[in-house]
């Protein structure tokens, strides 16, 4: 299946139509947010900036898949590949949990993986402002931090 990729601008003006969306039709959606382990130094895990809805808020890679063409472990190796040009073998992901939530005005069933990055080199995609590998969140400074990052950061250890 073939993705198209949209620059930053376009991103960041359809976003707020995308939520507006959502708040009427209220759909039921798939998701998943990655944990990005440092290959060679313990402890350290990459954060990204998304260049639309919020772009000052440090979270993970991913996004949206159809349970009926791809597992959340496929989604999300298409995930990193798209947003940061990683490449991860679906088998090399570990789901740490899968929940709902109404968090965005739908109805998403979200699955947080984690897995050892095969490199340290990103190429951030135009839907990122950045990608930084860090070993703690108070690295980001006052900078607000998803709740899908503090929660993927409490299975970690």
């Amino acid at each position: 299946m073939r993705h198209v990729r949209l620059p930053a601008p376009v991103l960041r003006a359809t976003a707020p139509l995308l939520r507006t969306w959502w708040k009427i039709r209220q759909p039921s959606t798939f998701g998943v947010k990655v944990l990005l382990l440092h290959p060679a130094e313990p402890g350290r895990f990459l954060v990204v900036r998304h260049s639309y809805s919020d772009p000052n808020r440090w979270g993970l890679p991913g996004g949206g898949y159809r349970p009926s063409r791809e597992t959340p472990q496929e989604a999300a190796s298409r995930e990193i590949a798209e947003e940061l040009t990683l490449t991860a073998a679906p088998g090399a992901f570990v789901v740490l949990e899968t929940l709902e939530t109404t968090l965005e005005a739908k109805r998403d069933t979200l699955t947080i993986l984690r897995v050892l990055a095969p490199s340290t080199d990103v190429v951030p995609s135009p839907e990122l402002a950045e990608a930084r590998w860090i070993s703690s969140v108070e690295e980001l400074g006052d900078a607000p931090v998803s709740c899908w990052l503090t929660r993927a950061l409490a299975h970690k250890r």
